[in-house]
């Protein structure tokens, strides 16, 4: 009993490349994932930063604000009633400054302190697109050696593992249901 010649070399180019696209998905998957750590930890810094920036800035309202004998609140209201227009939008920018404080040391805070599995949410509860854009623009991506890399990529190798098994082979496999068998002949 002989296979029709014509279908031999697609059925083993089709079996090939499953197994080599099976393990590439693998290792995309694992260095992709893997870059989250990095990622967390590159934004933070840079969370940080502009945490510090805004606090600094808040320390000088503070203190021309002891220096005039008024709490930060006192100083924002004064400003805000003041019938200069430039003064009055002052008191805008002090609340702004102690609010953007205190959004920014709860992002730094819940993201930093957060589990392995709950950082991913942390960080999209508290996501800046301003931050995260300047964080892409230096990222440098890095391989991390950690226990959170390792299960950022093992997690990336699963995923995309299950996204070729569910979605692409279950289309080849439909695709060489749909292709004739090969023809014995005698």
């Amino acid at each position: 009993m002989k296979i029709d010649p014509r279908h031999l070399p697609l059925r083993r180019l089709l079996a090939a490349g499953e197994g080599l696209l099976d393990r590439l998905l693998c290792l995309v998957g694992a260095v992709v994932f893997a870059q989250a750590p990095e990622f967390f930890q590159q934004y933070l810094q840079r969370l940080g930063g502009r945490l510090d920036e805004a606090r600094r800035q808040l320390e000088v309202f503070r203190d021309v604000a002891s220096r005039s004998g008024l709490t930060l609140d006192g100083l924002a209201a004064n400003a805000a009633a003041s019938a200069d227009p430039a003064v009055a939008r002052l008191g805008g920018v002090v609340r702004d400054t102690a609010a953007r404080v205190d959004s920014l040391a709860a992002a730094e805070a819940a993201i930093r302190n957060a589990s392995l599995f709950t950082r991913p949410f942390a960080f999209a509860r508290h996501f800046d697109p301003a931050i995260a854009r300047a964080t892409l623009s230096v990222f440098r991506p890095a391989l991390p050696t950690t226990l959170e890399g390792a299960a950022y990529a093992l997690c990336g190798m699963l995923v995309l593992l299950a996204a070729y098994h569910w979605g692409v082979k279950s289309l080849v496999r439909r695709c060489r249901r749909a292709c004739p068998p090969p023809v014995a002949t005698p």
